[in-house]
């Protein structure tokens, strides 16, 4: 099997809901993300092999494959063959694992895994939603063989197992907003963001022709820990998570390129990192959220990597607990996990927040000389999602 190497990584800044990216399509959102890729690689689209890309809500804007209307709607060649999975919060990650898979096995030599959520647009489960009148995801035999649980239920029963408190939660929290807010001010970011001209719609939704370009992550928020501890719990009325500690409501678009290392050699492009490996594994449904725990154990036994040899970890914070949970179990160092802020302060497009957080570390490694990045997401349902990558 040929090395799959990465030569690109872009991502749109996240938006707050109902924030600067809420105008736009989502295909549009991917489109100009998928343009820049392309443009800033300098690589012929035209051989590219396939787009697998990301979306957790495949209804409405985000139904049709939206990864293929998005590379469409770039104008990009319509000879390339695209689709688009749903791992839940873990979609675009499983997207790029997949993609790897392709150009690895020799499917293809050439690929761009990408993902897409407008949340403002498309709201969390709209495509499961009652009001659709299609009947319910879960059959009536699932509830014989497993609780039905909500993540946020799932979130405070990890925090139990693993006597996470409340103050842990939300010093999590608050330093996910520092970290954030530092990365911007050192503008560790700028080689990765693309900026997006966003339309201005009047007040009846209608596009007036005018943009506005968007160019910063808009969910930090200024806070402190005694702001933090005033806030109400969510999900339990004596809960540890708060809106501080969770991940918010967002919009974003990301996109990896991928090939074999031949074929980067052949198109004169230089890789700048080697995927190592990749896993999907499936966890308790009922905690749901312990996917990263097993997913990292997975991946470490498998390359024979430890975890000190890890220099930067991208974990999703779809809550406080899952976090912290993943540093007690793996003994990672908390100063390379998310060292740059992660969901609670930047946001979770959801199906974009893998290839994000993929992009995320491979520009980290390379910015602070790092080898190895670990990505990995808890997903509903009890899954999660891993790969590593080496920087060259």
């Amino acid at each position: 099997m040929s090395n799959v190497v990465i030569v690109e990584a872009v991502r749109s800044p996240i938006g707050r809901r109902r924030g600067g990216l809420s105008t736009m399509h989502p295909a549009e959102l991917l489109a100009a993300t998928l343009r820049t890729l392309v443009d800033r690689s300098g690589i012929d689209p035209s051989v590219v092999g396939q787009v697998v890309g990301g979306c957790v809500s495949q209804v409405g804007e985000q139904s049709f494959n939206v990864t293929r209307t998005a590379w469409l709607s770039a104008g990009l060649p319509l000879s390339t063959a695209a689709t688009t999975v749903d791992t839940q919060c873990g979609s675009s990650q499983q997207a790029t694992n997949l993609a790897t898979a392709l150009v690895a096995a020799g499917v293809i030599d050439v690929a761009v895994a990408c993902g897409v959520e407008s949340m403002s647009r498309i709201p969390i489960g709209s495509n499961s939603s009652k009001k659709l009148g299609l009947g319910v995801a879960i059959p009536k035999a699932y509830f014989g063989q497993y609780e039905f649980t909500s993540q946020f239920e799932g979130a405070e029963r990890i925090a139990a197992k693993w006597q996470v408190s409340r103050d842990d939660c939300d010093r999590l929290g608050f330093e996910s907003q520092q970290r954030a807010r530092a990365a911007w001010d050192a503008d560790r970011f700028a080689s990765q963001i693309v900026e997006i001209d966003a339309p201005v719609l009047d007040d009846d939704g209608r596009a007036t022709g005018a943009t506005t370009r968007i160019t910063r992550d808009e969910g930090l928020r200024e806070t402190s820990l005694e702001q933090l501890a005033a806030l109400k719990p969510v999900g339990r009325e004596h809960g540890v998570h708060t809106a501080g500690s969770a991940s918010q409501i967002s919009d974003g678009a990301a996109a990896v390129l991928l090939m074999t290392e031949e074929r980067a050699a052949q198109l004169g492009l230089t890789p700048r990192a080697r995927v190592v490996d990749t896993c999907l594994v499936g966890v308790d449904p009922v905690l749901m959220l312990e996917g990263p725990i097993e997913a990292t154990r997975h991946l470490l036994g498998r390359t024979g990597l430890t975890i000190d040899q890890i220099d930067t970890t991208e974990i999703n914070e779809a809550f406080a607990s899952v976090v912290v949970s993943w540093l007690r179990a793996t003994g990672a160092d908390p100063a390379t996990t998310n060292p740059n802020g992660g969901a609670i302060a930047l946001g979770h497009p959801l199906g974009a927040t893998g290839a994000f957080l993929v992009t995320k570390a491979l520009h980290e490694l390379e910015r602070s000389g790092g080898r190895h990045g670990l990505v990995t997401m808890c997903c509903g349902g009890g899954l999660g999602t891993g790969t590593i990558i080496e920087r060259l």
